[in-house]
């Protein structure tokens, strides 16, 4: 069956105004939101469950979630245990140091001056 059978062009062909566009997609992001959420904390159960016997990709594939979802349920999974294995991280959290003020600056404009810089802007 055809997604054109369900929803036909006579029902759905007018386009939406501004609002109503800008409602449907916050909308969309908090369902894929919860989706992927669900997803990470299914994989993370996984892995206190069965990582002696399966490996983490293994979730990824017996459950076929596809890309790019699969990259992200996989990307945040990861951060999620490794939050406990990073030793900075750790020593300022026992010391109860700000650990996001002890964070290098970011230096994209630096990055962005030299590549103009060789580029011969």
């Amino acid at each position: 069956m055809h997604l054109r059978n369900l929803f036909p062009e006579s029902i759905f062909g007018r386009k939406l105004n501004p609002n109503a566009e800008r409602r449907l997609r916050l909308s969309q992001a908090r369902a894929e939101e919860t989706i992927i959420r669900g997803h990470v904390d299914n994989a993370l159960m996984f892995v206190d469950t069965l990582a002696e016997d399966l490996s983490f990709d293994t979730y990824i594939r017996v459950m076929g979630i596809p890309e790019p979802l699969a990259s992200t349920v996989a990307t945040r999974a990861l951060v999620h245990l490794g939050r406990d294995l990073v030793p900075f991280r750790r020593r300022m959290q026992r010391e109860g140091e700000d650990v996001v003020a002890e964070k290098p600056r970011l230096r994209l404009d630096e990055a962005a001056r030299s590549q103009d810089v060789k580029r011969g802007a």
